[in-house]
């Protein structure tokens, strides 16, 4: 499957099947993304970055850091420190991906504007 950013200056391509869409409603997730972190996963050896022009890395807690475009500001990656994983925004994937949302993480924390009636399992913090 490949994916971008908003203005192509960060591509990359993933080999093999992905994690369900994890929700995550902590209060980073929300401030980097702009609302909640819709992601996927893929083990690191089936990420390849194909172009990465743009590509800058945020950390805001030592645990983690986050790969976003730095030329149209689009929320692409969240990778934990020493992790064997690359989380990826859902809607940087192209076309029709066939993921769902599985859950909700970090309720405790989701912002006050919003109600979920999807019926999926919500979390206080991570399940």
């Amino acid at each position: 499957m490949n994916g971008s950013c908003a203005c192509g200056s960060v591509t990359f391509r993933t080999e093999g099947p992905l994690r369900p869409v994890i929700a995550c409603h902590c209060e980073t997730c929300r401030k980097t993304s702009g609302h909640f972190w819709a992601a996927t996963s893929v083990p690191l050896d089936h990420f390849h970055l194909i172009r990465q022009d743009g590509l800058a890395w945020f950390s805001a807690t030592p645990a983690a850091k986050r790969g976003f475009c730095n030329r149209c500001g689009s929320s692409l990656f969240w990778l934990p420190e020493g992790g064997d994983m690359m989380s990826i925004a859902a809607g940087a994937l192209d076309g029709v991906t066939g993921l769902k949302i599985a859950c909700h993480w970090f309720m405790a924390e989701a912002g006050d504007y919003y109600t979920l009636t999807d019926g999926l399992p919500q979390y206080q913090r991570e399940s």
